[in-house]
């Protein structure tokens, strides 16, 4: 099973998927794979437990990961992805002084908790991790303890789902870098729509309609949508511009960087790049900032 060859050059996905040695990892993948038309090893991309397992896989063969479980309404991230933007981070990290010692605060981290275990398992960073949703925290602090992690990862809860930073950071906090993968849709109408559109492209038959990657409201919706997001996380993180050194976040709207930029000038910030990610059939991007 081939990936795209776009991803980043240290990504161990980039050349696919082996799915034996998957499924030795992680036994319960192997009820998913079958031999397609081509008498090539895969799984249904359509099916929501067939992707869950492949990632529970991958996180077991190459992230030293022994336990990720979460309730299957919630967004199973995509592995080869999810590190992607951890390498891409680890790049923008490498001309700062605190190479050595890096602390992130990952916004959003959901029930997964799938940044931390990344950052920690590739680079060893220490995260600090927030969410609005007191039971997907519940459920990241429970794949914390099960992997013995409580030393790197701290979880902090957002409880006004308007703000990023307000109300979760103290002012002794210091970072070197935020991430955060935003809610994509102004509304479920939308995120469904999205959805669709995708599995067709998958070629699911299934009349049933279901998200082969799941995703609560939490995780994929948001008042006034991705534009709306990024526009309280670009003011709020000139609050917070003393407190950490590099500022970024996944975008999925192209549209939307030049207004990002634009606000960014404004607000002070003195460094802005865009890094491109290709993943897939999906182009997506991160767009990073500095105020120091």
């Amino acid at each position: 099973m081939k990936n795209s060859p776009k991803f980043h050059s240290k990504n161990k996905h980039k050349s696919g998927y082996d799915l034996d040695a998957l499924c030795e990892a992680y036994p319960d993948l192997l009820a998913f794979v079958f031999e397609n038309k081509y008498e090539t090893k895969t799984i249904d991309f359509a099916n929501p437990k067939a992707v869950k397992a492949l990632n529970t896989a991958l996180l077991f063969k190459y992230y030293h990961i022994k336990f990720w479980e979460f309730p299957d309404t919630n967004l199973c991230p995509p592995i080869p992805g999810r590190i992607d933007y951890i390498h891409h981070v680890s790049d923008l990290l490498k001309p700062s002084k605190t190479i050595e010692n890096i602390n992130v605060l990952d916004i959003g981290t959901g029930a997964s908790c799938i940044y931390p275990l990344l950052g920690n398992a590739a680079y060893h960073w220490n995260f600090v991790a927030t969410d609005i949703d007191k039971n997907a925290l519940q459920n990241a602090q429970k794949i914390i303890d099960n992997n013995d992690l409580n030393k790197v990862i701290t979880l902090r809860y957002q409880k006004e789902a308007s703000q990023i930073f307000k109300g979760v950071l103290n002012e002794d906090d210091r970072f070197s870098v935020t991430i955060c993968n935003p809610p994509f849709y102004k509304s479920e109408t939308e995120a469904i729509e999205a959805t669709t559109r995708k599995l067709k492209g998958l070629h699911s038959e299934s009349h049933t309609f279901v998200r082969n990657f799941s995703g609560t409201q939490n995780e994929l919706w948001y008042k006034g949508g991705e534009k709306a997001f990024l526009h309280t996380y670009l003011y709020e993180s000139s609050l917070f511009k003393k407190q950490c050194v590099w500022f970024t976040t996944l975008v999925s709207k192209k549209d939307l960087v030049k207004g990002m930029y634009t606000s960014l000038k404004k607000l002070g910030a003195t460094d802005i790049k865009t890094i491109a990610m290709g993943q897939g059939n999906k182009i997506s991007r991160i767009v990073a900032w500095t105020f120091n």
